[in-house]
């Protein structure tokens, strides 16, 4: 059974591909799992993760992308939350958090910066 849409006290794990964020006044645990990936690649029309990558590392995305890119985040750190609910959520700094957490979410996932991921772990 999934958490109920609380932070319980852990942290986030970056080797797991997880960050920590604070939306709408609580601190949750968001995640890119393979079911979340999955979803996107649904969502986005994307052939493959290389695809999805590659769509994300355009920075072209809209409010709409963030949504879901953060809703399915949510969902594969163990929340219980639909896009529709996620749009209406707030984040400090507005469309700049958001895109800080999205930023951070996708470092995680797919490498780059903190999230790069080693070869030898």
């Amino acid at each position: 059974m999934l958490p109920d849409n609380r932070f319980t006290g852990g942290r986030a794990n970056r080797r797991r591909g997880e960050v920590e964020a604070v939306i709408d006044g609580e601190r949750r645990i968001l995640c890119l799992t393979l079911g979340a990936l999955a979803e996107l690649e649904t969502a986005f029309a994307a052939g493959d993760l290389n695809g999805l990558a590659e769509r994300f590392a355009s920075g072209r995305l809209k409010s709409a992308d963030m949504i879901r890119v953060i809703g399915a985040g949510l969902r594969g750190g163990g929340n219980l939350f639909s896009d529709e609910e996620v749009a209406a959520m707030a984040v400090d700094g507005g469309i700049a958090g958001y895109a800080r957490i999205l930023g951070d979410l996708l470092a995680a996932t797919f490498g780059g910066a903190e999230g790069e991921a080693s070869a030898n772990p």
